[in-house]
């Protein structure tokens, strides 16, 4: 299929389809008219670059799992996938925390200004969205 057909069955722009080949992610096989076509493989490929980036991976990380992947199975390269897997589960993890502490702030928020008690509870609101700026200004947050 054609590049528009192909990023649209996806739900995403050709310019993204464009830029996950230019950063070889896709390889597409190219026409003798050099319009691109994009095969199975291609979908599949996409899939799992959909997949990694709904995980939160970057691209750069994602470049990096694909080279992995592509490698002979070795001690060298199922090191080096773990390591990556690992940062990621890091970064994964500090996020869920972060998360699990806004959602703590909010429904504490949401709890002093239940039943129009905004105005009594103002200054103790700022002083938790206060507190909470402080901590995402921390290591504690800071990815």
């Amino acid at each position: 299929m054609k590049i528009k057909e192909f990023a649209a069955k996806y739900h995403m722009k050709p310019d993204t389809v464009r830029y996950y080949e230019k950063e070889n992610l896709l390889t597409p096989k190219r026409l003798n008219n050099s319009y691109r076509e994009y095969d199975e493989t291609c979908e599949k490929q996409l899939q799992f670059i959909i997949v990694l980036k709904q995980m939160g991976f970057t691209i750069k990380e994602i470049q990096q799992v694909l080279m992995l992947r592509d490698q002979p199975i070795s001690t060298t390269c199922n090191v080096s996938t773990v390591s990556l897997l690992d940062k990621k589960m890091s970064k994964l993890e500090e996020k869920i925390h972060f998360y699990q502490k806004a959602l703590e702030v909010i429904e504490r928020i949401k709890a002093l200004i239940n039943e129009g008690k905004y105005e009594q509870n103002k200054e103790v609101i700022e002083e938790l969205m206060l507190g909470f700026f402080h901590n995402i200004q921390s290591e504690e947050f800071n990815e």
